[in-house]
């Protein structure tokens, strides 16, 4: 099963609030942010469409296996890979729930370097926002919209204005493709091929290399 990598921002950096909490006058203060995370059943400005039944699926065990155990991170912009670099963690998402076709989010901003980097940008005044990162299927429906299917949640990033496109961005991100291995890993398609090579018989050479170019073609 081929899987792309996917960015999505649902709203305006204006739909954001940002939270300072102080537990005494002693402690360190706890800066939040709060608002729309993910969208479903509507079409985005990307021209894709989640179900209802897909994302609400997705979210609880999403919650279960990474905001419950405390192990939601998400990082400062999108990086290009459908795993999360504890290095450039700044925030740790702590609450998703649904309302309407809106899954509204929480989230504390980490006491890390990049962490502290999201605080002084909002105590600057800069925007930010959340934007998410998945993996997913793309059927083409009509007039260039796109349905997701098989919908697996990677991270939900900070970046700065989520509601400038980016275009540009995106397309890079998205031009990466991943396969589910046997062992329920996700690795990227010009990896398996690499790793494919290895196999390479003694005889036979040609039709070898030609079948499982051919098969990593299949996957782009």
């Amino acid at each position: 099963m081929s899987l792309r990598l996917l960015v999505e921002t649902p709203a305006s950096e204006e739909q954001f609030e940002y939270i300072l909490e102080e537990k005494n006058s002693k402690g360190p203060s706890v800066m939040k942010i709060r608002g729309p995370y993910m969208a479903c059943e509507e079409v985005n400005k990307n021209k894709r469409i989640y179900t209802e039944s897909d994302m609400e699926r997705e979210v609880n065990r999403y919650v279960q296996e990474m905001v419950i155990p405390k192990r939601a991170l998400g990082e400062l912009n999108h990086p290009a890979s459908a795993e999360v670099d504890l290095e450039r963690a700044c925030h740790m998402v702590t609450s998703l729930r649904k309302d309407g076709n809106i899954i509204l989010g929480e989230s504390i901003v980490l006491s890390t370097p990049v962490g502290q980097i999201v605080r002084s940008l909002i105590n600057d005044g800069v925007k930010v926002g959340m934007s998410s990162r998945a993996l997913g299927q793309l059927e083409e429906q009509s007039n260039g919209i796109n349905r997701v299917n098989e919908m697996r949640l990677i991270a939900v990033d900070c970046v700065a204005d989520p509601s400038c496109p980016k275009a540009f961005v995106n397309g890079i991100l998205e031009s990466k493709q991943y396969v589910l291995g046997m062992d329920g890993k996700l690795e990227e398609v010009y990896e398996s091929f690499e790793r494919s090579l290895h196999g390479l018989p003694r005889h036979d050479v040609a039709s070898f290399l030609k079948e499982q170019i051919l098969t990593f073609l299949s996957k782009l």
